[in-house]
């Protein structure tokens, strides 16, 4: 008896313990990564004009400039990555759904030998193929997830991509902007506050991998450090030779 429960809570505390991290990254995607790509483009952006001896005003435009320019380009370009998916994966559904009404019993046929490739004995994978075939709709869902590795009712909104694009790129190109609109007259608080927001959203995208936080945070840090010395240097020499 003692053996029986123990065994019981064992399983009990493997049920409750026996979660996965989001793996899609349905968040991380259009947040975390617009703000890095906000924080770096916006970064490198000025720091390069930086570096070519412009005026403080000359940078601060650069850098508001850059926020827009970028804020909209990548909604734009999420609408219409996200709007053409989704056609094509409606086209598709349309395909499968005219198939579905004109050989209903190809497609039971076809999901059977699905599942028997699986492993499943072939009477129960026809028994199990007939009876979610009685559902034209239920049969749309299995065989889209099934062939296609979609599911019907949970597409992606290019509207909620666009907006989400918009506002964490919009956030992340402000960052190195913020100092200078407070009041900052160098570089320096720009770069160490836009340092600081990399190594904060590489630590954030540690919770959905495998990676520790701070190995992911010093990672952006270092490649988003790295992409504006290369700017600026870039700029000191171009303003030198342009001058």
């Amino acid at each position: 008896m003692a053996i029986i429960e123990t065994e019981a809570a064992l399983h009990e505390a493997h049920r409750d313990n026996h979660t996965h991290r989001d793996v899609n990254g349905g968040w991380l995607r259009p947040a975390v990564f617009g703000a890095m790509d906000g924080l770096v483009s916006n970064l490198a952006l000025m720091t390069g004009v930086a570096g070519g001896s412009v005026s403080q005003h000359t940078v601060v435009l650069t850098g508001l400039a850059g926020l827009a320019a970028g804020a909209f380009s990548m909604a734009a370009g999420e609408y219409t990555s996200v709007a053409s998916q989704r056609e094509l994966v409606e086209a598709e559904l349309d395909v499968e759904r005219r198939e579905l009404r004109k050989h209903p019993k190809d497609e039971e046929a076809e999901l059977a030998a699905l599942y028997r490739a699986r492993g499943v004995e072939p009477r129960l994978a026809d028994e199990v193929a007939r009876q979610l075939s009685k559902d034209p709709e239920q049969a749309l869902e299995i065989h889209a997830r099934e062939e296609l590795g979609i599911d019907p009712g949970d597409l992606p909104s290019p509207t909620v991509a666009a907006v989400s694009s918009f506002g964490s790129f919009a956030l992340g190109a402000l960052i190195p902007v913020l100092p200078y609109l407070l009041g900052a007259s160098s570089l320096w608080p720009a770069v160490l506050l836009a340092l600081l927001g990399l190594f904060l959203c590489g630590a954030v995208v540690a919770k959905v991998t495998a990676r520790t936080w701070w190995y992911s945070g010093l990672r952006q840090l270092v490649l988003g450090g790295a992409a504006a010395g290369v700017t600026y240097a870039l700029g000191s020499l171009f303003g030198t030779a342009v001058g």
